[in-house]
């Protein structure tokens, strides 16, 4: 078994071939697979490598071609979909098994496997792209200054960027759903935006509200914070609107609406282009603090978002290929420390 190669599930999407890419530049042999031949035999050819097409329905030869690699690199959302399929393949098959799923069910799923995951010898690691490892990582460099911190605050927000089809069509699934805080160690569901606040990003001032982002789960298993809020960069105007959204909620959670909205992110372009990646910045943003009120805060100034997810999914990938992994179900900050991040070419953290 080849040690520089894995299986990159989703290659032919707009993040996969910017991860595809990436890991050919690390020396790493990405087997580019999906359900889109055509797709994936130009990329191949441009790549100079292989690949399999397989649906993950097709269970008998999703589990013959994960016999072949130590690693998948799952990179086909919403992952609410598709991740349980190839989590499962991968435990009979004795396959590491890492995504960039931002989904706090995804997390939730993903750790009911943990038994599983430990006596196949293998690693199931959720969340190895922008969602979560920057946050994961402030969030437990925040714990390190703070041990006994009981509650944390996590922001992001993008500096002059937009999003790829992948990502839409994710926030599409969740239209008219409520959002998520962790509450004294427990999810509880609160109303999307139900709080906003000023943030200073080093770059800038933004205003932010808060969203259910995969940290509500992963940053509790990585540092025991029982109370947690995530909040992304929003307009003042847009966050007022917010307000009314329970109104119709109803009405955007019908199949109808959502499909509506599914087609025209569907006819518009894939993603940002590479020039407008590379201008972009994306940046992060974090506090702690603990029942006497002391606190602690830090910030990071990061690559975009899709940039990002290349580096410290390939990053992670290559750690797991070297042997460096622990089994069972992991989070990227718990696995490989609050340095984590600073591997990535680009990246600048403070303490405020």
């Amino acid at each position: 078994m080849n040690t520089s190669s894995f299986l990159l599930y989703g290659a032919n999407g707009y993040t996969g071939k910017i991860i595809a890419k990436l890991a050919k530049a690390y020396n790493l042999n990405p087997i580019l697979a999906g359900r889109d031949k055509i797709a994936l035999q130009l990329l191949a050819k441009e790549l100079n490598t292989n690949y399999q097409v397989v649906n993950l329905d097709n269970t008998e030869k999703l589990e013959s071609i994960l016999k072949e690699t130590p690693l998948v690199l799952h990179a086909a959302g919403p992952f609410k979909h598709t991740a349980k399929q190839m989590i499962e393949a991968c435990i009979k098959t004795n396959t590491h098994y890492i995504d960039i799923t931002g989904e706090i069910p995804v997390y939730e799923m993903a750790k009911k496997y943990n038994d599983a995951a430990c006596n196949a010898g293998i690693m199931v690691m959720p969340g190895t792209g922008f969602d979560v490892v920057p946050t994961d990582c402030i969030a437990l460099f925040l714990k390190n200054k703070l041990p006994d911190a009981n509650e944390l605050k996590l922001a992001f927000a993008s500096i002059s960027g937009s999003i790829s089809h992948g990502t839409a069509l994710t926030m599409a699934e969740g239209m008219g759903e409520k959002s998520a805080v962790r509450k004294d160690g427990n999810i509880v569901s609160v109303p999307l935006g139900h709080k906003g606040m000023w943030v200073d990003f080093g770059i800038k001032k933004l205003f932010v509200m808060t969203i259910p982002w995969g940290d509500i789960s992963t940053a509790y298993t990585t540092t025991k914070i029982p109370n947690i809020e995530t909040y992304t960069g929003i307009s003042p105007k847009t966050f007022k609107l917010l307000k009314f959204q329970k109104l119709f909620n109803w009405l955007l959670r019908t199949t109808f609406i959502r499909n509506r909205v599914k087609n025209k992110i569907n006819n518009a372009p894939a993603g940002p282009s590479d020039e407008k990646r590379n201008n972009n910045k994306s940046v992060i943003w974090g506090e702690v603090k603990n029942k006497n009120g002391q606190s602690k805060q830090a910030r990071l100034i990061c690559p975009d978002g899709y940039t990002l997810t290349a580096f410290s999914s390939i990053i992670i990938a290559q750690k797991i290929l070297e042997g460096n992994f622990k089994p069972g179900y992991q989070t990227p900050a718990g696995c490989y420390g609050e340095n984590l991040i600073l591997e990535i070419p680009g990246i600048i953290r403070e303490e405020i």
